[in-house]
Formats: structure tokens, C-alpha cells, sequence
């Protein structure tokens, strides 16, 4: 997951020295940040270090990141004319320093996978209505309802900002792509398909013509939302632990791959109990090719270390006798 480092006291020791923001503006910071979780953890991937609302205040959108809140936008969007103060990004302009982290990350990293993420355009969205993190997200459904064409032009100048970013992330040598999706489980599905599909499909696709990169599409709480999130265009879809694997993995076909669940709170609990829910996590993939084992979200501050390393090696050892016996 996208804060794969943050319960690591290599992680913290820099935090305290720099803000959030400074990691990802210079590039030796965010390069050491990102491999950490790779060098005490020995995963699979490195997940390169950045916010989802970072494309939005490199082009000058008023956002703070605070500290146990989150993105606080200083103003929120109620009119077309806010939505019109959104201009394009401009990459070797806006974000120069992505570029240069993400050459800086192939080749410290080797072989190693690098994956690149974006925040989806709901989120963003909704972080940009709201103002900030939201329980319910009223504000955001009211112009979905009530709004539908300030909706839908701030949903497509969101789209056209992501495409640049992840098209930038790609270009400079990521080896694989994740549109992250926060908050859109707070939708039902017919919401969905109306007023963000369209939008979530259209930068997929656009983003994946061409290119020969894995593509990731993840939102948390999106049982109900998977047989749509389907048809969005990933090459692999996530899960949470709201579902179970194996039933995620019938809703989205087995033509896609997909990458989950274990529930990150389960990492605050005795390492025996860890390893337990990790088995069934395995057990219910079978083997199949396509599943990447992974948490449901984002790893808590508070977890022990000692457990993220565990359940690691526990998952490696696992998949490769799975292999020998195959």
C-alpha cells in the first residue's frame, strides 16, 4: 500500500526532520523513504512515496497536509467558476521533482518493481468539495445530485490532471500504475456508474493505451462496487477485508488479477493471530495465478515491526512450498 513505511522508525527519524511534503519535493528523501519498506521488510514492490493530492497542489490548488487530519483545502469548490481555477498540469513545469525521484528510484531499486499512484478523481474530488476528510460526504452528494454539471466539469478536469501525472510517472520508468480510491465506497452502485465510472474508465484506458504496464485500481469499502470497478479497465483490481478473497475474486472475473485483503488492524495483534488471518487469505487465493498478497489498506503508525517482517517472510515461505507442491 501507498504508506508501506510509516510504521518504520528509519521512516519516522527522517519525519522528524522533514515535513511530508519535503520527502516528496526532494528526490534522495523520497528515494530513501520508498525503499526502506524493501530493505527491512524484503517486499516485492516499492511503492514510491507521495500524497494523492500531490498534482493538485503542484498547480497551485490551496491544500495543507495536517498532521492526524489529513488534505485541508483552503477553498473548497461550490461554483463552475472554482472549478475553472483547476488549470492543466504541466509536468516538467509542475513536477520535476517526480521525474527525477522516479529515475532516481530505478536505479537504486535494481530489479525491484517501482509502482506509481495516483489519488482517483472521486477522491479528489470529494477532498475538494468537502474541504476535508468527510463521515458522510453531503456536500459532495449534493452537487452530484444537485449540481450535475459543476459535477462532471470538475470530475473531468480532475481525469484530464491525472492522466498527466500517472502519463508523467510512466514516461519517466515506473514499472507499474495504481489509481487510489479512498473514499468511493461511500457510493452506491448505480451513483458510481453515473457520476464517476465514465471518468474512472476513461483515465484507465487512456492511460493504459500503449503501454505494457500493470494497472492497479483500488478503492476501499467497494464490495457492492467491484463487478463495475471491473469493467474500468485495470489489469488487477484490490480488495479490503470487507470481503472475502475468494468471492472478490468471482466478482471480478477470473481474467483479472487481483491484490489483497488482510485487514491492516489484524497487524496490532499477537503475531500467532497475524499469521493465522494470513493463511486464510492464502488459502482462499488457492494458488491461482494473479493474486498479490497485500493489506486491505494502508499500514496503521502503530503497528510492531516485528509483525510487518513476520507475516513477509511468512507470505514468502507460504507461496514458495505452495510452488514446489504445485
Amino acid at each position: 500500500m501507498r504508506q508501506a513505511g510509516r510504521a518504520l522508525p528509519e521512516y519516522r527519524a527522517i519525519r522528524e526532520k522533514h515535513s511530508f511534503m519535503d520527502v516528496c519535493y526532494q528526490p534522495e528523501l523520497c528515494a530513501e523513504v520508498t525503499i526502506q519498506p524493501v530493505r527491512r521488510l524484503g517486499v516485492d514492490a516499492a511503492i514510491m512515496f507521495a500524497d494523492i493530492m500531490t498534482p493538485l497542489i503542484a498547480t497551485g490548488v490551496g491544500v495543507e497536509l495536517v498532521d492526524n487530519v489529513g488534505p485541508v483545502v483552503a477553498e473548497p469548490i461550490r461554483t463552475l467558476r472554482d472549478v475553472e481555477r483547476i488549470r492543466p498540469l504541466e509536468p516538467e513545469q509542475d513536477i520535476p521533482y517526480i521525474i527525477e525521484s522516479v529515475k532516481l528510484l530505478k536505479r537504486e531499486l535494481g530489479a525491484t518493481p517501482l509502482i506509481g499512484f495516483a489519488g482517483a478523481p472521486f477522491t479528489l474530488a470529494a477532498y475538494l468539495i468537502e474541504g476535508r476528510g468527510s463521515k458522510n460526504f453531503l456536500k459532495t452528494k449534493a452537487m452530484m445530485y444537485g449540481a450535475p454539471e459543476i459535477w462532471h466539469a470538475l470530475m473531468t478536469r480532475l481525469s484530464d490532471l491525472t492522466i498527466a501525472y500517472l502519463n508523467t510517472k510512466a514516461a519517466a520508468g515506473v514499472d507499474a500504475l495504481q489509481l487510489f480510491d479512498s473514499w468511493v465506497g461511500c457510493l452506491s452502485p448505480d451513483d458510481y456508474a453515473a457520476f464517476v465510472q465514465p471518468h474512472t474508465s476513461r483515465i484507465i484506458k487512456t492511460v493504459r493505451a500503449g503501454k505494457d504496464l500493470p494497472f492497479i485500481h483500488f478503492g476501499t469499502n467497494t464490495a457492492t462496487l467491484l463487478p463495475l470497478m471491473r469493467d474500468d479497465g485495470g489489469s488487477v483490481l484490490g480488495a479490503d477485508w470487507r470481503i472475502q478473497l475468494d468471492e472478490a475474486w468471482a466478482l471480478i472475473g477470473a481474467d483479472k488479477a487481483i491484490q489483497g485483503n488482510l485487514d491492516p488492524a489484524t497487524l496490532l495483534g499477537p503475531s500467532e493471530f497475524v499469521l493465522t488471518q494470513a493463511a486464510e487469505v492464502l488459502r482462499r487465493a488457492s494458488g491461482r495465478p494473479g493474486h498479490i498478497f497485500n493489506l486491505g489498506h494502508g499500514i496503521h503508525p502503530e503497528t510492531p515491526v516485528g509483525n510487518l517482517e513476520r507475516l513477509v517472510d511468512f507470505v514468502h515461505e507460504t507461496s514458495q512450498r505452495s510452488a514446489r507442491e504445485a
